[in-house]
């Protein structure tokens, strides 16, 4: 299913980028596995994660879709920044223990959230001070780290309280619009949890 879903949404990106014009915003994507958790793990859950960050407004929308975690979710966020591209771990850059309004308590679930990244409360404090205490010292940071590929997207569960999927996000080959990334979430929703309920029934 893994590489189902991972055609699935690259092929929908493909599609959203020929139907209309760039975004400004820059925007990132990742794959959610345990496999790419700093201590690889054993779960099956898949999830995929849309970071898009307009520096110049102070605006990160954060959306999210995943299924069939071992256990249920505890805490969601970005980590930034670690030494080498794709691989290490890092500490934890914006607000802790979750993202503002993230599902916990669930195996599966869907996320979409608008943040102003001018704000303190959007960061985690110790990220924060690590910057100078200036938010837009912090912002840089995390432009930098999605840019070059060391920032993360990170779920947490009662399973796997380290984390039990992640994945770097990375900018996609090409532009893609802004609407069209959502259209993205919302066809790969129904596919996401429909994997997520099969799950759950074979675990019974």
């Amino acid at each position: 299913m893994k590489p189902v879903f991972a055609k699935g949404l690259a092929l929908l990106a493909i599609s959203a980028a020929c139907g209309g014009a760039w975004a400004d915003p820059l925007t990132y994507t990742a794959n959610l596995n345990g496999a790419s958790e700093v201590t690889p793990n054993s779960s099956s859950a898949i999830g995929a994660a849309i970071v898009t960050f307009d520096i110049d407004t102070h605006s990160l929308r954060v959306q999210s879709i995943f299924a069939g975690l071992d256990g249920t979710t505890t805490a969601s966020h970005i980590h930034c920044c670690t030494a080498d591209a794709g691989s290490g771990s890092a500490g934890v850059a914006t607000m802790v223990p979750a993202f503002t309004d993230f599902p916990t308590g669930v195996t599966a679930g869907t996320y979409d959230h608008t943040f102003d990244t001018s704000a303190s409360s959007f960061w985690n404090s110790a990220f924060l001070t690590a910057n100078g205490g200036s938010t837009s010292t912090a912002e840089s940071t995390l432009l930098t780290g999605l840019n070059s590929g060391t920032s993360y997207f990170n779920i947490h569960s009662s399973a796997y309280p380290g984390g039990e999927i992640r994945g770097f996000l990375t900018a996609p080959t090409a532009p893609v619009p802004e609407p069209g990334m959502a259209g993205m979430l919302l066809l790969g929703i129904p596919a996401v949890l429909a994997i997520g309920r099969r799950r759950a029934k074979r675990k019974d």
